[in-house]
């Protein structure tokens, strides 16, 4: 007899495929294609250890929060985010955006992939302006593209390691970072960590540049009240926020003076996700970019939930 959890699991299978595509689609405009051609890899292949972290729904989500709360740490890559968005109306858009641009980085054809990135390099070139204190910055700066793809590369990270149910070898973890910089790069970041010493190291590097200001404050208070486009969506925000503060490294939970009572919260949200996460999978097994994206290259979909082969071997 199926346990009262398996059987919750399967009724509400359709209704998470439903609004995790309908909510944060990789595709929302319909114009890239998953499906061909035949046998392209994209930037990736499903040889990647990329392509297994990218596809984890719960760990991507809560991380890409957790990523966002980094990044109001930085002044200059908040100033950009203050100055040249409205971000009161505009941060379920931005995290669709990151959703849209990571799916197709990750999964599109070369060519697609490749076409993206370029339009985002164009973007780049006009977000530019003064900080609080009038340092100039700009959004194609190396040094604040790396500080963007290195939050959010340790935050997907993190967050697989939380919620899929899977551990993560430190190779593996390497070869993730080694991979993924090649984005990062292509979009003119520099000095890129390629292993996680290498990202703990930058971290511990630019502790000094970091503060928590009243912008800061204010996008935090945004993103707290911020309605996610779900059943429930303040049950589903406090659980996947929650869940993000749960996957910030120490130091940057003290410098944006998360209380006690958050961090136990967030401990909870994140058992919550974890007792979870088997239904997102289940759901989208069939569903979704990286499904189509296996079948392109002719491997099976469950491949995803074994870690490749050494390479070289």
């Amino acid at each position: 007899m199926a346990s009262p959890l398996n059987l919750l699991r399967q009724v509400t299978h359709e209704p998470i495929r439903r609004w995790v595509l309908g909510a944060f689609p990789r595709d929302p405009g319909g114009t890239l294609d998953y499906d061909h051609p035949r046998g392209d890899p994209g930037l990736f292949g499903p040889d990647s250890v990329t392509w297994r972290i990218h596809a984890d729904f719960p760990g991507m989500l809560a991380g890409g929060l957790a990523a966002l709360m980094m990044q109001t740490l930085h002044p200059l890559a908040l100033a950009g985010v203050w100055d040249h968005s409205n971000f009161r109306d505009d941060l379920v858009d931005r995290l669709r955006r990151t959703t849209t641009f990571v799916g197709a980085t990750t999964y599109a054809p070369r060519a697609a992939a490749e076409g993206l990135i370029e339009r985002v390099r164009h973007i780049h070139g006009f977000v530019r302006g003064t900080g609080e204190d009038g340092t100039p910055y700009s959004a194609d700066d190396p040094a604040l593209l790396t500080w963007v793809h290195v939050t959010e590369a340790h935050s997907f990270l993190a967050g697989y390691r939380r919620f899929a149910h899977r551990t993560v070898p430190r190779a593996i973890a390497d070869r993730y970072y080694d991979e993924v910089r090649r984005i990062a790069e292509a979009l003119g970041a520099r000095d890129v960590p390629s292993s996680e010493g290498g990202v703990a190291d930058y971290f511990a590097g630019i502790q000094k540049q970091l503060a928590f200001t009243g912008r800061s404050r204010e996008v935090l208070r945004v993103l707290g009240e911020v309605r996610l486009p779900v059943p429930l969506a303040s049950l589903s925000r406090d659980v996947f926020l929650h869940a993000g503060i749960a996957l910030l490294p120490d130091w940057a939970n003290r410098l944006l003076h998360h209380t006690p009572r958050q961090r136990q919260q967030a401990r909870v949200a994140a058992r919550l996700l974890w007792s979870m996460a088997p239904a997102f999978r289940a759901a989208l097994k069939e569903s979704g970019v990286v499904s189509r994206s296996c079948r392109r290259v002719g491997v099976a979909p469950e491949a995803m939930r074994r870690w490749p082969a050494p390479a070289g071997r």
